[in-house]
């Protein structure tokens, strides 16, 4: 890690910022959660790193090929290029700890996101960590960074569980004004929310 790296926002793919399908394998099955494109533009805007980070446990577990999931890759990247949106990284674990051992690539542990760091200069201490799982957001305490937890896939169930410290909000975009307010406490509006206010446990 380095303070002098390019602050970063960590994003989970299904249920963050694609519609949760259960082992997503069909690139025609994308879709976008509502509000992720604006989303992206506002952080691209801010300055900060957009970088993907997913758990693909299917892979392991024969549900789908690395070519499947390169596809529905492939697919995400060029919708979000028709918004003139380009990611600075995608990074997936194809393992599951049951079929195929321990990894240091499977989140929570933070294998993904130091390789990411590493490879892009970035500054995992200043950066944000996005899902709707609480294993999205427990990187954000080991590298020093801030977890937010959206309420869209699992975000659900997964709500009452997040640690102190972790922001919760309805969707990607409340994510991104959120981080936007935060960093920029003087010019920051309160992030608009559809359903609840943000609330940080």
């Amino acid at each position: 890690m380095t303070e002098h790296g390019r602050p970063a926002v960590y994003l989970d793919r299904d249920g963050t910022l694609v519609v949760e399908r259960h082992y997503l394998a069909d690139p025609d099955g994308l879709e976008l959660v509502p509000g992720a494109e604006r989303a992206l533009s506002l952080l691209r805007d801010a300055g900060y790193a957009l970088v993907v980070v997913t758990n693909q446990s299917g892979i392991a577990r024969g549900l789908y090929t690395e070519a499947d999931y390169r596809a529905v890759a492939q697919r995400l990247e060029s919708v979000l290029a028709e918004a003139s949106i380009y990611l600075d990284g995608s990074y997936h674990c194809p393992h599951h700890p049951d079929l195929t051992g321990p990894c240091a690539c499977r989140k929570p542990s933070t294998g993904m996101y130091l390789q990411a760091a590493g490879e892009l200069d970035l500054a995992p201490e200043r950066s944000w960590y996005v899902g709707d799982k609480v294993t999205d957001v427990l990187p954000a305490l080991e590298l020093g960074g801030r977890g937010i937890l959206v309420r869209t896939g699992y975000g659900g169930e997964h709500e009452a569980s997040v640690p102190d410290g972790v922001a919760v909000v309805d969707d990607v975009e409340a994510a991104a004004r959120y981080i936007l307010a935060e960093d920029d406490p003087g010019g920051g509006a309160a992030p608009p929310n559809t359903g609840r206010r943000p609330t940080r446990r």
